[in-house]
């Protein structure tokens, strides 16, 4: 029996994904992935952020996903809403990856924390994660690194910081379990493991905790493309705090703004043959603007 005998069929039908709809003509180089969530957004998240760009207009609704393309700024930027977690977000990248040309992809999300100093509101860029879904798993093996790129992740930095915008640098921590496996007791039941993990993340200095980071940095390293993540902290462990919607707008402008300076210092690696974004071409920019 061939492999293609023994492989499951793709979710295509005439050459265009059931899952999403999406085609190389409708979609951007810049993704920005988000999820329909009742603790960020009233509305559809994709629909709310095309709200920020211009000329934007829907691509599909398939029900399970989302998607809308516009302009930020001259540049072509797609949004794609999708279920909470890793299992949809994975259904969602690899679309991407197959049908259109795009090679960026951010996370813009709600998130929670264990650490007194990460307030309400605050937002959380995401250098790297901890892998604690199961979907990255099939992928490849735990020890796998899940980190963003560096390129996006600076552009992001920049941005939160022109805008400023309150935020944080460093590990997030992406897992399945909503409840039990961030901590939270269920109908009076708590397990010693879950009564301990958030003062285990709180120790290892985890600035917040969701559901998506991780996938989308690994599926992004492993296949050639550049993932990053851009969170607000919408409730607090040790506040014990919780406010809908708290920082989604300085999330969605940090990203956006992220994206403007991301294609800029994309349009400088093009012109000067260079493969990665360097140091010194930054500087050379700037001294140029000021003088």
């Amino acid at each position: 029996m061939s492999d293609k005998e023994n492989t499951p069929p793709l979710f295509d039908v005439d050459g265009i994904s059931v899952m999403t709809k999406i085609t190389e003509q409708d979609v951007g180089r810049y993704v920005i992935l988000s999820v329909h969530d009742p603790l960020g957004y009233e509305q559809d998240v994709a629909a709310v952020i095309a709200g920020y760009l211009d000329d934007s207009y829907l691509v599909a609704d398939t029900h399970m996903f989302v998607t809308y393309t516009g302009f930020y700024k001259g540049t072509k930027v797609t949004v794609c809403s999708t279920g909470s977690g890793a299992p949809e977000t994975e259904i969602a990248l690899v679309d991407f990856f197959r049908f259109s040309k795009a090679d960026t992809f951010i996370r813009a999300g709600t998130s929670g924390t264990y650490l007194e100093d990460v307030a309400v509101g605050d937002i959380v860029i995401a250098a790297g994660a901890v892998r604690d879904e199961g979907t990255s798993h099939a992928y490849v093996v735990p020890t796998y690194p899940a980190i963003a790129n560096y390129e996006v992740m600076l552009a992001m930095l920049q941005a939160a910081d022109d805008l400023g915008v309150r935020h944080h640098l460093g590990v997030t921590r992406s897992t399945d379990s909503c409840q039990a496996g961030q901590g939270r007791p269920v109908l009076g039941y708590h397990q010693q493991d879950s009564k301990a993990i958030p003062e285990y993340w709180k120790q290892a200095g985890i600035l917040n905790f969701e559901r998506e980071t991780s996938i989308i940095y690994v599926m992004s390293s492993l296949f050639g493309f550049r993932g990053c993540a851009v969170n607000a902290v919408v409730n607090s462990t040790p506040r014990s705090e919780l406010v809908v919607g708290a920082g989604s707008d300085e999330v969605f402008r940090t990203v956006l703004e992220g994206i403007h300076l991301l294609a800029q210092w994309d349009a400088m690696k093009e012109t000067s043959g260079k493969k990665y974004l360097l140091p010194s071409m930054l500087a050379t920019e700037w001294n140029r603007e000021e003088s």
